[in-house]
């Protein structure tokens, strides 16, 4: 698709490829389709002229939007492998995961030169850090350079006998997620199974020449340019994306489940299809999505590992009964089946090819706990590190937490909080919705906790839940330590 994507950009390239909003939320032209071309075109020469050889790794330190992709076009063409750098993984974490593959590289953007730099302090707030990329191999900055920023990737370089690497499989992105320092994990996907994932949402997105879509992830960008629609990236004010959707009227809106939420309550409505994932999404958000405006409201379940896997509209989200969250049927191409642990597996052409410094492997442990039901549907019944051990109870949250979000709930989740001698003690954070009541929320609470049977959690509170990551998911860890610290030793 990428190779797609690069014929598409260059066959209409007066049109509009990647858009912004002003505080109005009028759209303005970040770049054009055949801006998007010639940049990645002058990265490639660059790349090439520094020695760069199909194989080689390159860090990318890029934010989202034009030259993120066009770095990532460059980078297919000449059959190099991008390792994207998350600023929010911790600089010892980056130093670790780098040290299986460090970057012949690594190109860096003047924003996250800073968050390593100067800016530390201010950044380390926000929950960003990286390492001196210099420590990580040589670095040349895309961009405008700002004082105390490396040398320019040299863009007038030429652009005779630069290679294009063809049909060949091989490695395209380490992308790093979990670990720790001692054993970090990176997740490798190579050129056929990264396609394969962009296959699938193109046809989930089914987008339309000319139809915007709004959304910033690559794997929005790239099938929605692919097919000749506009994106637009989302404003990161709640108020200014709520008149973005109003100016714009995306036939297609992929959003995260914190991002949606912020939008509600900014008054924002929706138009066409509303695409959610990377955290928990309930049936009562895509509901309040679809209230909204929203034509249908889709779920999606995806992993850095394979992406997408299941989909599933709030109509029928809704209309499910039973224990856990219904997470949709398996996506063609992708097979699903649980282990004797319960954990779910799934494997298909867009699963990753491996883990770094680790062989091959076809299925993906995805770390949850889930079953299929009689249609052959996933249903999410937790994270299996999540367990709570209560009175030698083995509780699994994510069978009950579903019931929890009654109206007026925003967001819900069961922890476990140390009571000693190895048991743990089970409660129910809520976070409230704007407005609610907390007295009329523990009212309408009371049934389905009630229904939990043994599962009772022993304490609910009522609390703004702390997410983490880049996809902004409950941090269960936090919610625990605060949900001790509310309770106190003799809850």
């Amino acid at each position: 698709m990428l190779d797609r994507l690069d014929h598409a950009l260059r066959s209409r390239p007066e049109r509009q490829a990647v858009l912004t909003a002003t505080r109005t939320g009028a759209p303005r032209v970040r770049a054009t389709r055949g801006e998007l071309a010639e940049l990645s075109d002058a990265f490639a020469a660059a790349l090439h002229a520094r020695g760069l050889r199909a194989g080689d790794t390159v860090g990318v330190a890029v934010r989202p939007g034009p030259r993120a992709l066009a770095v990532l076009l460059a980078l297919w063409r000449l059959g190099l492998r991008g390792a994207v750098l998350d600023p929010g993984a911790g600089p010892d974490v980056l130093r670790a995961r780098l040290s299986l593959a460090r970057p012949a590289l690594v190109l860096a953007d003047a924003a996250a030169q800073a968050v390593a730099g100067w800016a530390r302090p201010l950044a380390r707030r926000a929950g960003l850090a990286l390492p001196d990329l210099a420590e990580l191999g040589p670095v040349a900055t895309v961009g405008p350079r700002l004082p105390g920023c490396a040398p320019a990737l040299d863009l007038t370089a030429s652009r005779a006998e630069v290679p294009v690497y063809g049909d060949h499989d091989g490695d395209a992105v380490i992308v790093f997620t979990s670990g720790t320092t001692s054993r970090p994990r990176a997740v490798v996907h190579t050129r056929s199974s990264l396609a394969a994932g962009m296959a699938t949402v193109a046809s989930l997105f089914d987008g339309a020449p000319d139809q915007p879509v709004l959304g910033g992830t690559f794997f929005v960008l790239v099938p929605s340019l692919t097919c000749g629609a506009p994106v637009a990236l989302p404003a990161r004010d709640p108020k200014v994306l709520a008149r973005q959707l109003h100016r714009l009227r995306p036939r297609d809106t992929y959003l995260t489940p914190p991002g949606l939420r912020d939008a509600l309550d900014a008054g924002a409505r929706f138009h066409g299809r509303v695409w959610t994932g990377s955290a928990p999404a309930d049936a009562a958000l895509l509901e309040r999505v679809r209230a909204a405006g929203a034509a249908r409201a889709w779920g999606v379940y995806a992993l850095t590992e394979l992406f997408p896997a299941a989909a599933v509209e709030a109509r029928e989200k809704s209309a499910f009964e039973g224990p856990g969250d219904l997470l949709g049927a398996p996506l063609p191409g992708v097979l699903a089946r649980t282990g004797t642990d319960g954990q779910l597996l799934l494997t298909g052409a867009a699963a990753r090819n491996r883990y770094l410094g680790e062989e091959p492997d076809a299925w993906v442990r995805t770390g949850d706990r889930a079953r299929l039901d009689g249609a052959g549907r996933i249903v999410l019944e937790g994270r299996c590190k999540d367990m709570v051990l209560r009175r030698a109870e083995n509780i699994y949250p994510g069978l009950y937490e579903p019931a929890l979000h009654v109206p007026g709930v925003e967001l819900a989740v069961l922890v476990g909080v140390p009571a000693g001698d190895g048991d743990e003690r089970l409660v129910a954070v809520v976070q409230p919705g704007r407005g609610a009541d907390e007295h009329g929320l523990r009212s309408a609470l009371s049934g389905p906790l009630h229904r939990m049977g043994t599962a009772r959690p022993d304490a609910l509170l009522f609390a703004r839940i702390p997410l983490s990551g880049r996809s902004r998911k409950p941090d269960r860890a936090a919610t625990s330590a605060m949900a001790a610290q509310r309770l106190g030793p003799t809850a």
